[in-house]
């Protein structure tokens, strides 16, 4: 049954983020594919998944013990952190930050970890800026001139 209730609330959130992507405006000069395609196809995806969860629920699900839980907790206050310090202080500091943290939780070696951070953050930001186009700061708009 838990497994059915979680379907349903996933369902009503994919179908809340189909609903506010249909608000999404496109600019006059916008690409081809236009700002609505992405949450349209994250949108379809989660529902259905959703729509799987409530039609074939496990038998016995398991679900996470609280240590578990604990690590989800702290991903999740990682993620939303990164997000309201990404425009403040750039790209390179908040990406090698959460990178290292996330990367802690899976192995817990405080060298690797950091290594991981500051290198995937340097790399992202290669690929996002050179390889994409996107208009990245690597640091504060402060410190970038």
């Amino acid at each position: 049954m838990s497994d059915r209730i979680f379907g349903l609330i996933l369902a009503a959130l994919a179908l809340a983020l189909f609903a506010s992507a249909m608000q999404l405006e496109s600019p006059f000069f916008a690409d081809p594919v236009g700002p609505k395609t992405f949450p349209f196809l994250i949108a379809g995806a989660a529902l259905l998944s959703a729509l799987v969860i409530v039609m074939l629920p496990d038998q016995e699900p398991k679900w996470p013990n609280f240590n578990t839980l604990k690590k989800l907790t702290l991903a999740l206050l990682v993620l939303v952190f990164y997000a309201l310090t990404l425009k403040p202080f750039g790209f390179l500091l908040p990406t090698a930050i959460a990178s290292a943290i996330l990367s802690f939780q899976i192995s817990p070696k405080f060298v690797a970890s950091t290594t991981t951070g500051i290198g995937l953050s340097t790399a992202l930001f290669f690929i996002f800026k050179f390889g994409l186009g996107l208009s990245l700061f690597p640091f504060p708009r402060v410190l970038s001139g």
